[in-house]
């Protein structure tokens, strides 16, 4: 099996190199991924500018470069350029360095990664942990989940002609794996109005998440509950209920 391995944390990231050391295992392990930090562009793609690209070193079996793009990029400059002359069989993004759950996803480039995998025709895999600054150890242990999970699928990977499979890990004792939808998560955003030392005025965008009562068969419910989360997720977007509806309106 050859594997493709992106993310949103930068070609540094221990979520990365831990995954690609243990995909090794039971693939080649092709790896693209940003030179530096990506989290939260979404599918954006460079189009404006050239894209550097530069060797790295993770193993001395798996062959790695880090570009200047984003992780969409990532994926769209691994398969048709970089590994153009290998049959990619799976794609995967992350392991994240925090969680990726619910309406999250809309903002996530590690999700984004997976889904241009699916754009490119590949199956594609995002995973994601529910914590943030995470020791080696957590990430070695995680992917090992992420191989569980592709031997349990490696025979089916046609599931995932039209969708991605979202990963989210627990940061509590691991119960299992549970099939889930996404849930909703909102924030009190708030946004943080200052002016530079130099009179120059900018906004700081945060927010805190709310705490809400989420569905037993979501995501954001399973994790909390030490449940590690497979939701298939994918990209039509058309609202087809609608569409009859707007027909009969006169335009």
């Amino acid at each position: 099996m050859n594997i493709l391995i992106t993310n949103d944390d930068g070609i540094r990231a221990d979520g990365i190199i831990e995954l690609a050391k243990e995909l090794s295992t039971i693939g080649n392990v092709y790896v693209v991924a940003p030179e530096s930090q990506k989290s939260a562009t979404g599918h954006a793609i460079t189009i404006h500018n050239p894209i550097m690209v530069n060797d790295e070193f993770i193993d001395e079996n798996i062959k790695a470069y880090s570009i200047s793009g984003t992780p969409a990029d990532c994926v769209k400059v691994g398969i048709e350029a970089l590994f153009k002359d290998i049959n990619i069989d799976l794609v995967l993004s992350g392991i994240n360095n925090g969680p990726n759950l619910g309406t999250d996803v809309v903002y996530s480039g590690t999700v984004s990664a997976a889904i241009e995998g699916l754009i490119q025709n590949k199956p594609s895999i995002a995973v994601s942990y529910d914590d943030f600054n995470i020791e080696k150890e957590v990430y070695r242990k995680s992917a090992k989940y992420v191989v569980t999970l592709i031997n349990s699928i490696k025979d089916k990977l046609e599931l995932l002609d039209d969708c991605v499979l979202n990963m989210n890990i627990p940061k509590t004792e691991v119960k299992g794996f549970k099939v889930t939808k996404l849930g909703e998560r909102k924030y009190d955003n708030v946004i943080e109005d200052r002016f530079s030392p130099r009179g120059k005025r900018y906004v700081w965008i945060g927010g805190d998440v709310r705490d809400e009562e989420q569905d037993e068969d979501s995501d954001i419910y399973s994790v909390k509950n030490g449940y590690i989360s497979i939701t298939p997720v994918n990209i039509e977007m058309t609202n087809l209920g609608k569409i009859n509806v707007l027909k009969e309106i006169k335009l």
